[in-house]
């Protein structure tokens, strides 16, 4: 491939993975809004749960209308790729979102964004020792401290200057962004062998469904169905299943430190738009 080929390709994949963190940046005022809405309070983790699984088991179901509809063959799985589905459902989706709510009831929103942030690094750190293509060098690791540093001054506020550490706030959400970042490395390797819209359908379909079965297990319900709130749930669903295909698709064609890199944009849109939707400072 030629050097104008190369670079066009490189421009079409930081746009596609800026939409991708923009529409979840539109997720945190879509999110508050929702908890409104549905009237959920704000410590009532077991409600939060049960509203992301709804959220991402129709966005799962959406993508495999959509795979089904262009005629993608989204039933010709063996017991291996089933498995391995369940996998990364459970893990990227479930387990992943269990940790950053229970996290962030313990903690601040501040530094839960902050902490959470910390994903990239470990995306980038776990691509250099898996993928020989994919090695440190020094612009990722300026890129990620420039990065980290924007996210830390977007959400600068008297809480960042209590260095408390407690396992249940700040650990959780910690231990949500490297199971993300692990899950996000496994899925890159399985795109190689699946479709990226089924794969990720599947994915949000699994996960979405166990989170939903958590929450409510767990005591928690969604109440409050209006035109309003359906509406918002549906663009929830539509920025989740547009977003992670893309993403997939993004992670299957490209290096994972080049993809994952951009996801600092996420907390600076999020503060954009919460300022311009919900008014927030």
């Amino acid at each position: 491939m030629d050097a104008p080929s190369i670079f066009t390709r490189k421009k079409v994949a930081y746009a596609c993975a800026t939409l991708c963190c923009l529409l979840w940046g539109s997720s945190y005022p879509a999110i508050k809004s929702g908890y409104e809405l549905f009237q959920i309070a704000t410590d009532d983790v077991p409600s939060k749960i049960v509203f992301a699984g709804y959220r991402f088991l129709f966005a799962g179901a959406l993508l495999l209308l959509f795979a089904l509809a262009q005629r993608k063959p989204i039933a010709r799985l063996n017991s291996r790729q089933c498995g391995q589905l369940a996998i990364l459902g459970v893990t990227q989706t479930s387990i992943q979102y269990i940790f950053f709510y229970v996290g962030l009831a313990y903690t601040t929103g501040v530094k839960s964004s902050i902490m959470n942030a910390t994903g990239t690094f470990f995306s980038v750190l776990l691509a250099h020792f898996i993928y020989r293509y994919d090695r440190l060098n020094v612009n990722k690791v300026l890129g990620c401290l420039i990065g980290f540093a924007g996210v830390m001054a977007v959400n600068f506020s008297p809480d960042l200057l209590d260095f408390n550490f407690s396992l249940l706030g700040e650990g959780f959400v910690v231990i949500a962004a490297f199971i993300l970042s692990a899950a996000t490395i496994y899925g890159k390797r399985l795109s190689q062998t699946m479709d990226s819209v089924v794969l990720t359908g599947y994915q949000l379909s699994i996960g979405g469904l166990a989170l939903v079965l958590a929450g409510y297990g767990t005591g928690g319900v969604l109440t409050g169905f209006t035109l309003q709130s359906t509406a918002l749930m549906a663009y929830m669903v539509l920025l989740s299943s547009a977003s992670f295909a893309l993403w997939s698709v993004l992670l299957k064609y490209n290096r994972v430190g080049l993809v994952t890199v951009f996801n600092f944009l996420i907390p600076v849109f999020g503060a954009v738009l919460s300022a311009v939707f919900l008014g927030e400072s």
